[in-house]
């Protein structure tokens, strides 16, 4: 039978680059592309299916911060397949985002600057709110609602004949500095984008530790800099067209500077091929650039304490049986 792969954000970026290479990988797969609304999962299915018309591929309408919604398509998908093989968790936002421009400046004088602008540690920050849940946005799009999600596809991820995979977006920027045990949801900081990618490590960590046994394996992975609608809404586009001639240069020291989603998607792909009982649990797979254009994927180790990793995951067991209590009706 055909290999059922789930894409959630898969409508632009990166998730869209990814799709359309693991169907240049494996045209047999079954393709299910998740987007936040119905109108953009039909867009995207029509632009993949323009270059791949013999392809499967099946939409489903999610909104990672809304747990309604997400209880509603894990029901769905439940319905749909009798397993998933690949799920990709590549869906997140980064709202208003700030560059700090006397932060940069101070890196250009005490020489970090190179290291700040492949990290964006220090100079880049957020301003979230609170969703219709009660939750941090940020937080509740880039990991809870994924997490929930996994959770309630649990009889479709485990026991199977083969292993399941879980492959998630995190970034070079997920920092142990940007996150704290006591404020998790990053309600305090302006660095939330950061936080959720580091909870992101956190949380991949402790499902190998409770999952590998029944078949199911969690990797992350770092896309790089890849310039995308998220990326666009740090700085004007104009000013990062005329940037862009020193990004391409600054990629022969850089080589995370992926530039662009295909680049970016090539850890993705990469896992996509390997076999999971080999990997290992404690590294994050970043795609990178060479300066003369050739992509690579370069493994390195996540920097997490796997005690508060263990207690990270029991904060977001406690949380999860906290909010879902008021969705009972959309409970098997």
């Amino acid at each position: 039978m055909e290999r059922v792969v789930l894409v959630t954000g898969a409508s632009g970026g990166v998730g869209l680059a990814l799709c359309q290479r693991l169907l240049e990988e494996d045209g047999r797969i079954h393709l299910c592309i998740a987007c936040r609304n119905a109108q953009k999962s039909e867009a995207t299915r029509d632009l993949i299916l323009a270059t791949h018309p013999d392809a499967q591929v099946s939409t489903v309408e999610v909104d990672l911060g809304n747990l309604a919604s997400v209880l509603r398509v894990a029901r769905e998908l439940r319905c749909r397949f009798q397993r998933l093989d690949f799920v990709y968790l590549n869906a997140g936002i980064m709202p208003n985002p700030h560059v700090n421009f006397k932060a940069l400046w101070h890196g250009l004088l005490t020489g970090r600057l190179l290291h700040m602008l492949t990290t964006a540690e220090g100079i880049m920050t957020q301003t979230d709110r609170l969703n219709g849940d009660g939750l941090q946005e940020v937080f509740a799009t880039n990991l809870f609602g994924h997490f929930i999600l996994v959770r309630q596809l649990e009889s479709l991820l485990c026991g199977n004949e083969k292993p399941s995979r879980l492959i998630w977006t995190s970034s070079s920027n997920a920092r142990e500095s940007a996150f704290s045990l006591s404020d998790y949801q990053h309600a305090k900081g302006k660095e939330s984008y950061s936080s959720s990618k580091y909870a992101t490590d956190l949380t991949s960590v402790v499902l190998n530790r409770k999952f590998n046994k029944q078949g199911l394996y969690s990797s992350v992975v770092c896309p790089g800099l890849v310039m995308s609608n998220m990326t666009y809404g740090i700085l004007p586009v104009f000013l990062w067209k005329l940037l862009m001639p020193i990004m391409w240069l600054i990629r022969f020291f850089a080589k995370t500077y992926t530039l662009t989603p295909y680049n970016g998607a090539e850890a993705h792909v990469w896992l996509f091929k390997q076999k999971p009982e080999y990997l290992d649990e404690l590294v994050k797979y970043h795609s990178c650039t060479s300066g003369l254009g050739k992509s690579y994927v370069e493994p390195r180790k996540i920097d997490v304490d796997e005690e508060t990793a263990e207690k990270f995951y029991e904060k977001l067991l406690e949380l999860e049986k906290q909010t879902l209590e008021r969705y009972s009706d959309l409970l098997d």
